[in-house]
């Protein structure tokens, strides 16, 4: 159960003040990133006053109950994908599979399918049940993984775990988004800092097992000998639990008021906006007379929401006008590009510490998992950074992307020359703090412009895109051996395709407001 303090009561009876008095005030507010006023003029009016009440009731605790509590969410995208790559290594020893790469490709899969499914599911029955029930999904099956008897049941056991984690960005995005002000939107940018939060948990937890609990080589290496991976799964397990139940206990969430504008519950809307205001002691003037007043809403679902045709108007509204199709074309190639980039750097980080370390004449196991996790402690502030300099105007989140691109770009090159071990670690923080200027302001600009009626399956299927790329990552992994430096140079060049992507965007969220 809640606390009273952090719950907010939404009331079934809101005032209602004759029509005649107040018309709709649509003057007032920046412009929406994506205009609707010819699709869909009531939606479009409809918007602007939600987004002007948005910005009267301003930033409040409520928001930041849900910075945390949609973080986690990130987070444990993040530790899933860091699991598999910590726990890979040892499971190949154990089990000695014909082919080591697979659970990469289990991990991606299951992600796909979780992204295609949770943003879909955000769409047609809301955000609140997927936010509560996406995590509690994930930990079960984590905590059975550790328990995984053989190759083929890890594989299972780590895709359904995956698939649990699969919307959290999608669902995350969207929940904060819909709730924030105008200008606070930059946070979304900022969500990302938990990715580097997630996998630098891993990294620290795998830092004490790993190196006591493992197993030296395919000869000798038992169930007995090498639990160390079992124990990092079901430690991570019961931790995702505990994110869980604070998701619904911290705070009792209500469905976002955009949803609710697209499934035309505009009753909904304003009780939602007034007990935030209410609560806060915030003003909030927006009434149900004003929404009324902009007409019916036509385009956001088709008229039976469990069908192909529903997911078909979704997918339409990616490509509604040439500007709107561009971007979609633009963020699928973005999502694919980072999605196969990512992993060929983060899955693979600790054969390329290992390998180099070995070249280096550093054999000790201690040193190579306290060298992976110093490195992902260190893509913890890249967001931060990339988050306030997406809030300066001469940049924007356009040239923040471009500007934290190119960087990663230039240094993955350099990587590819390291001479010595400190060479190696540092050149391997650098990386991994600035991609994740570029990775967290994508993750805001994909949210920031898409209309919020389809928000949770185009971005979904953005997603899915790039979890494919990260399923190929594993193809790629294993034609060009990541203890090369092929891995690394293919890596370079995705990244400068991404800033060329970056340029070529048409919308710039900054100053304007979400639809």
């Amino acid at each position: 159960m809640a606390k009273d303090e952090d719950v907010i009561e939404v009331g079934r009876d809101v005032e209602r003040e004759d029509p005649h008095d107040e018309k709709p005030d649509l003057s007032g507010g920046a412009e929406e990133v994506v205009g609707m006023q010819e699709l869909d003029p009531a939606l479009d009016r409809k918007m602007h006053l939600v987004n002007n009440a948005l910005d009267q009731i301003g930033w409040t605790n409520y928001h930041l109950k849900l910075f945390f509590l949609n973080g986690f969410g990130y987070g444990v995208d993040a530790l899933q994908l860091s699991l598999q790559g910590i726990i890979a290594v040892q499971a190949v020893l154990e089990f000695q599979p014909s082919y080591d790469k697979g659970l990469t490709i289990a991990l991606y899969m299951g992600m796909l399918v979780g992204a295609l499914f949770w943003g879909f599911f955000a769409d047609i029955i809301g955000r609140k049940i997927a936010f509560n029930i996406s995590l509690f999904i994930c930990s079960v099956f984590t905590i059975a993984a550790g328990g995984a008897p053989n190759w083929a049941g890890l594989g299972v056991l780590i895709a359904v775990a995956a698939f649990g984690a699969g919307g959290n960005l999608i669902l995350d995005t969207a929940v904060f988004l819909e709730y924030l002000p105008s200008n606070k939107q930059w946070l979304l940018s900022l969500l990302p800092a938990w990715f580097g939060v997630g996998c630098t948990i891993a990294g620290l937890v795998a830092w004490g097992f790993m190196p006591n609990f493992s197993c030296a080589d395919a000869s000798d290496c038992t169930r007995a000998n090498n639990s160390g991976w079992r124990y990092l799964m079901y430690t991570m397990g019961a931790f995702i639990a505990v994110l869980a139940v604070l998701r619904v206990t911290v705070i009792r969430l209500q469905e976002t008021p955009k949803f609710l504008l697209g499934q035309g519950r505009d009753e909904e809307v304003v009780q939602n906006l007034q007990a935030i205001a209410k609560k806060y002691n915030r003003p909030c003037h927006l009434t149900i007379e004003h929404l009324e007043a902009c007409g019916t809403v036509k385009t956001a679902h088709s008229k039976n929401r469990f069908s192909f045709g529903e997911f078909l108007i979704h997918l339409r509204s990616l490509f509604l006008t040439k500007k709107m199709g561009f971007t979609t074309i633009l963020l699928w190639l973005s999502w694919s590009s980072i999605g196969l980039a990512y992993p060929l750097f983060n899955v693979f980080l600790p054969y390329y510490l290992a390998s180099r370390g070995v070249q280096f004449g550093v054999t000790s196991t201690n040193v190579t998992w306290r060298n992976y996790a110093l490195v992902q402690i260190c893509g913890i502030f890249g967001p931060i950074l990339g988050a306030v300099m997406s809030n300066w105007r001469p940049l924007g989140r356009k040239y923040t992307m471009v500007i934290g691109a190119l960087i990663t770009m230039a240094f993955f090159f350099a990587y590819s020359q390291v001479k010595s071990q400190v060479e190696n670690l540092a050149y391997s923080c650098i990386i991994s703090f600035t991609l994740e200027i570029y990775y967290g302001v994508l993750y805001g600009y994909t949210a920031e412009s898409l209309i919020s009626a389809h928000r949770g399956t185009a971005n979904g299927i953005a997603v899915a895109f790039c979890r494919l790329a990260g399923a190929f990552s594993a193809v790629v992994a294993t034609y060009a051996d990541p203890s090369t430096t092929g891995p690394v140079f293919v890596c370079a060049a995705l990244y400068g395709g991404l800033a060329l992507f970056a340029v070529l965007f048409p919308f710039e969220p900054y100053g304007k407001r979400a639809a």
